[in-house]
């Protein structure tokens, strides 16, 4: 089928011009001045006037169907990628997990099983490396080579679960240096995060607002710090430090950044929107909802401005949702009495392309830094472009026409997330997805879905843009 945008506005990463695309099966096959498209006989017709036309969302950090706390994160690939869809995202980027003991590949095979046939958009993966030892070392190279993974997360918290050690760390830094891959990094001191919390516990302080106080910036900052100089060790492997939330650990990425580093960042919504105070520290066990690691920061320190300005200097890369849903009921509630055991984690994959856009209405981004943190970064950094993330001859027909005279009023009355509650409830945003297009499938059009699950593909990535 063929597919002809009139009237709209094409955003991209370097500008925007009035242009009318036109989409031929599942590609993008030209642009063309107002008005100068061909007669295509049979093509439908999506008019986009007044409004902008962007490539379809990259979100470059999901976690569908997670086991985390004795539970299990409540969208599965085929929930949390309609919601995605709904919400412009068009790309999700998941996490396949091998935890200390298990085999890399046995992991991969999992997540292949949960996703394969239930996504309603194109989806990736990266690989979660809980146990660094020699196998999953010479795993790595097979991933990168065989099985389009070219990045892989480490983490410096939840000690027993999927802590890696400094010389655990160095020695997957320097694998990755090797076959050109990134590391991910989960920065949080987590052995010294531990004490914090037993200290708290035998207090006697277990409401969800201890998460935050017993995660503090200076322990992110410690860890992004410890990160970047065990990366330049290895060799200057390329280091991606995931949901970073303080202004300390976002000093160390651009001192880092300003000597020519390979070193980038993302941040996360709740962090450029919500609070300890307002939303963690809610009365009784309300916060639990917006317990996640890293935790929400104070208001009264600077790190949502800092983040902001760390997103228009592009030391923040990119704008990712760490997506990873529980709900209040039965799920959050196994934390009663002990923050600890909350599980971790926000659902926000329906919401990041409409939060973001507020940051443009605001005046703190630009339309073009828009589409760049949401789109087309994730795609270059991730191996993916110019396949996506882009609106141009030759890439997938993965677009989505945006309404600025729209409105869109977030809540869990009207979000298609599996959660019990919305972390942004009665959030207003001056913005509407109108049209969500995927490989050249009308997903979302005059607010009727019409996607269906198995319709997305999983995407083999390359080696990331980035780099040299």
């Amino acid at each position: 089928m063929s597919i002809l945008i009139t009237g709209g506005t094409v955003v991209t990463a370097s500008g925007r011009h009035a242009a009318d695309v036109l989409v031929e099966g599942e590609t993008i096959t030209a642009l063309f001045a107002p008005g100068r498209a061909p007669d295509v006989p049979g093509a439908r017709i999506v008019d986009a006037t007044g409004k902008y036309v962007i490539p379809g969302g990259v979100d470059a950090h999901t976690h569908m169907e997670l086991p985390f706390g004795g539970t299990f994160a409540s969208d599965t690939f085929e929930s949390g990628t309609r919601a995605a869809a709904f919400g412009g995202t068009t790309t999700i980027v998941d996490f396949a997990v091998q935890r200390s003991g298990e085999n890399v590949h046995d992991g991969l095979a999992a997540w292949h099983a949960k996703a394969e046939g239930n996504c309603h958009i194109d989806y990736a993966f990266h690989m979660i490396i809980g146990g660094v030892d020699d196998e999953s070392l010479k795993a790595m190279d097979t991933l990168v080579d065989a099985e389009g993974i070219s990045s892989f997360k480490l983490f410096m918290a939840y000690p027993g679960v999927f802590y890696s050690d400094d010389g655990q760390i160095l020695r997957a830094m320097q694998k990755a240096r090797d076959n050109g891959s990134m590391i991910m990094m989960h920065a949080e001191n987590g052995i010294a995060i531990d004490v914090l919390i037993g200290q708290a516990l035998t207090r006697g302080e277990t409401d969800p607002v201890h998460h935050g106080l017993t995660r503090p910036a200076e322990l992110e900052a410690e860890a992004t710090r410890r990160a970047i100089s065990l990366a330049q060790v290895a060799g200057d492997t390329p280091l991606y430090i995931v949901h970073l939330s303080a202004s300390q650990a976002l000093e160390a990425v651009a001192q880092a950044r300003d000597t020519g580093r390979n070193v980038f960042a993302e941040t996360c919504p709740q962090y450029l929107y919500l609070t300890l105070e307002d939303q963690l520290g809610a009365p009784g066990f309300e916060g639990a909802k917006w317990v996640c690691s890293t935790p929400l920061r104070s208001r009264h320190e600077p790190h949502q401005r800092d983040l902001w300005r760390g997103l228009r200097s592009n030391d923040l890369a990119i704008v990712s949702t760490d997506h990873c849903p529980f709900c209040f009921k039965d799920q959050k509630e196994l934390g009663l009495g002990d923050f600890s055991k909350i599980p971790n984690g926000i659902g926000g994959v329906e919401h990041r392309v409409d939060l973001l856009y507020q940051g443009v209405v605001d005046g703190k981004l630009s339309l073009e830094r828009w589409v760049e943190t949401i789109a087309t970064t994730p795609a270059r950094m991730f191996g993916l472009y110019p396949r996506k993330g882009v609106i141009a001859p030759g890439a997938d027909a993965d677009i989505v026409v945006y309404d600025p005279s729209g409105r869109t009023t977030i809540s869990v009355h009207t979000h298609h997330m599996n959660m019990d509650h919305s972390a942004y409830e009665g959030f207003e945003i001056a913005g509407k997805v109108d049209t969500v297009i995927s490989r050249g499938s009308v997903l979302l059009s005059g607010g009727e879905y019409h996607g269906r699950k198995g319709h997305g593909r999983y995407l083999r990535r390359g080696l990331s843009s980035y780099l040299v």
